[in-house]
């Protein structure tokens, strides 16, 4: 969030403003951070409510700003088929491997327990699969001989900084033609 939050303020993603920042846990790191950049912050707990109802009343949120684009960052919990379809085509995901390599949680883990020689980020449309949706953009990462699940992680980071903003700019462009 910080990473894309910081490439609008620059200029790497062009013609946008994050106009939100939603967390369902009040003491997110990122929503600290969204407030000193001057952007709205919104604290929306799942309160042990079924799924719908909560992705009902963030959709409600994002529907009354008028948001046109949703950048998942850190968001660990699957969407409902009702979010998604409310905003298909218009979510996308960041995940630290190259899809369909090693999906769900603890990828870079994944990708050393098999022996993968790289591995990587992958930015994607959202749909009703795990990590499944449409590649927008992926970028490869060596793994070393001695890597370990925090060095892999690091190296990766660093990419899905640069990955995220630049799938950001494709699908905006996209959606400007539309």
């Amino acid at each position: 969030m910080v990473a894309l939050a910081d490439a609008v303020r620059d200029g790497t993603i062009r013609a946008a403003e994050i106009a939100v920042v939603i967390s369902d846990q009040a003491n997110a790191g990122g929503l600290g951070k969204a407030h000193e950049r001057g952007i709205e912050t919104l604290v929306i707990p799942r309160a042990e409510r079924p799924r719908e109802e909560h992705d009902r009343e963030i959709v409600g949120a994002l529907n009354a700003r008028g948001i046109d684009l949703i950048c998942l960052a850190g968001y660990m919990r699957v969407l409902s088929p009702q979010f998604i379809d409310a905003y298909r085509g218009r979510i996308l995901n960041i995940h630290p491997s190259l899809l369909p390599a090693f999906p769900g949680l603890n990828a870079q883990r994944q990708a050393l327990d098999h022996g993968a020689r790289t591995s990587g980020c992958t930015v994607h449309f959202v749909d009703e699969t795990l990590d499944g949706g449409p590649i927008i953009v992926q970028r490869e990462v060596p793994v070393y001989s001695d890597d370990t699940v925090d060095g892999l992680a690091a190296r990766i980071l660093t990419e899905e900084h640069r990955t995220y903003a630049e799938a950001v700019n494709l699908v905006l462009d996209k959606l400007g033609d539309s």
